[in-house]
């Protein structure tokens, strides 16, 4: 069994339900509001790879940037069987408000190529990522000043990789060509923190939202995460290190689901051992202690107090809504919760902490990344050395003027200078705290239904800005 995809309603409309929504809380006139609305482009492809029995597969796939107010534009590529132009355009669509909502200076993309990477063998999939970069150059839809790829669904850093090593021997731009693409290996000038980036900024996301005891007391809960009860549908790149970081912040994962079965335990699960279980095993099943669940489905609807679904688009409907139990909804994941169910969740007293702010973590990293590769220098290299000196000297300024010496594991911390993941870390930190702080207030001030409101009302704002003032729109 697989994730179910909800089908009976087209994914960019139900972005543009929820943008349309929100616009009825803006001044942007309606023309405006038309052209950040539209898609601006989508290029389709068809191209022949040979398979490794010399027989040949015709693959197709998809590239949209949604609006060029900012450019590049920035999204991921997604290798799955029900890749579809409805939903690179959906994705590229959210990816242009995410980019907003975090301020980053990106215009929303997306692509997808309609393939199980699952069960084709690397040099397959290394032919077609080739293939598809090489139709990505012929249209200029991709470069560092372009547009920019990142890893999503069925893809990684392997991936990013072969689409860099194509774009330096065939891109216009050999100079930047290390920023034509990001989610790159560290090895391969990538930045440390990009792969947990967006279940870390999940949950980030989720910690801004328990700090306020206004917002957390009519659902019963106590400010923090400190022994709240979570969920994590999708044991993938985000849901795993969104899990993992759950655990690290005094959380209790008690229910975790993969694509064919999920685990539930209400004392708690240790997730690593479950990944470890499936790795040795190709299951959940005999992982001891815990509740199988042989329909992953049935995961949301277990007891808890958070729910982060981090798998695919519509997990969260009409049809199931009335059975989920959490008081807290993170979206981990581009979509999982449909308009219906939203409204059905929010009637029912629940809180949605939205997909265009709660999963912005990946693309944050991204950003930075980005910056690193036009930059050519690492973030550290200029100043480590440099802090860890100046920490030695206050170290002894400290001793001269107290005629004592620090404890060792004092004397260690003063004397740490950050490296790149720190660096990261720190400012991912607070560029989602610059965010969610922005998104409360207006939710409070202007009195928005719902933070999910108040984040495209964010977005529409700053996208419709940007068009006026830079002239891009008459």
């Amino acid at each position: 069994m697989v994730f179910k995809t909800n089908t009976s309603r087209g994914f960019f409309d139900d972005v543009n339900y929820y943008f349309d929504r929100a616009s009825r809380y803006t001044d942007v006139p309606g023309d405006l509001l038309a052209q950040v609305r539209m898609c601006n482009a989508v290029y389709r492809i068809r191209f022949p790879v040979v398979r490794d029995d010399g027989k040949i597969a015709v693959v197709e796939a998809y590239r949209a940037e949604h609006s060029h107010h900012r450019l590049p534009t920035k999204g991921g590529v997604r290798y799955a069987l029900d890749v579809s132009q409805d939903e690179v355009m959906a994705l590229a669509a959210l990816m242009t408000y995410k980019c907003a909502v975090v301020d980053v200076p990106f215009g929303g993309a997306k692509g997808g190529v309609r393939v199980d990477p699952r069960h084709e063998s690397t040099s397959f999939l290394r032919r077609l990522t080739r293939r598809y970069t090489s139709e990505l150059i012929r249209k200029r839809f991709i470069g560092p000043d372009v547009d920019v790829p990142a890893p999503d669904v069925g893809t990684g850093a392997r991936e990013m990789g072969w689409i860099y090593d194509t774009y330096k021997s065939q891109g216009p731009d050999t100079l930047n060509a290390l920023a034509c693409v990001t989610g790159k290996s560290v090895s391969m000038h990538g930045v440390a923190g990009r792969e947990e980036a967006t279940g870390v900024g999940a949950v980030i996301a989720l910690q801004h939202f328990l700090s306020e005891p206004e917002d957390v007391k009519p659902l019963g809960l106590t400010p923090g995460l400190s022994g709240k009860r979570v969920l994590v549908q999708g044991l993938g790149k985000v849901g795993l290190h969104a899990a993992r970081e759950v655990i690290k912040q005094g959380g209790s994962v008690v229910g975790v689901s993969v694509s064919n079965g999920a685990l539930y335990d209400p004392d708690g699960l240790e997730v690593d051992a479950v990944v470890e279980h499936r790795r040795e095993s190709g299951s959940l099943v005999g992982f001891p202690r815990a509740r199988l669940l042989p329909n992953p489905d049935e995961l949301l609807e277990q007891p808890c107090d958070i729910l982060i679904p981090a798998a695919l688009e519509h997990q969260i409907t009409a049809d199931n809504a009335p059975r989920l139990r959490a008081k807290v909804i993170v979206e981990g994941a581009n979509g999982p919760v449909d308009p219906k169910a939203d409204a059905m969740l929010r009637e029912a007293g629940s809180v949605i902490v939205p997909d265009i702010y709660a999963n912005a973590g990946g693309v944050v990293v991204s950003y930075f990344e980005w910056i690193k590769n036009l930059s050519h220098v690492s973030f550290e290299r200029m100043t480590r050395r440099y802090q860890q000196i100046a920490n030695d000297r206050l170290l002894g300024v400290l001793t001269r003027l107290t005629g004592k010496t620090l404890p060792p594991e004092d004397e260690a911390l003063l004397l740490y200078a950050p490296n790149e993941i720190d660096f990261v870390r720190t400012a991912l930190e607070n560029t989602l705290a610059i965010s969610y702080e922005r998104i409360r207030t207006r939710w409070k001030e202007q009195s928005l239904p719902d933070l999910r409101t108040s984040a495209y009302v964010g977005a529409i704002e700053r996208v419709g800005s940007a068009y006026v003032q830079d002239g891009i729109f008459p």
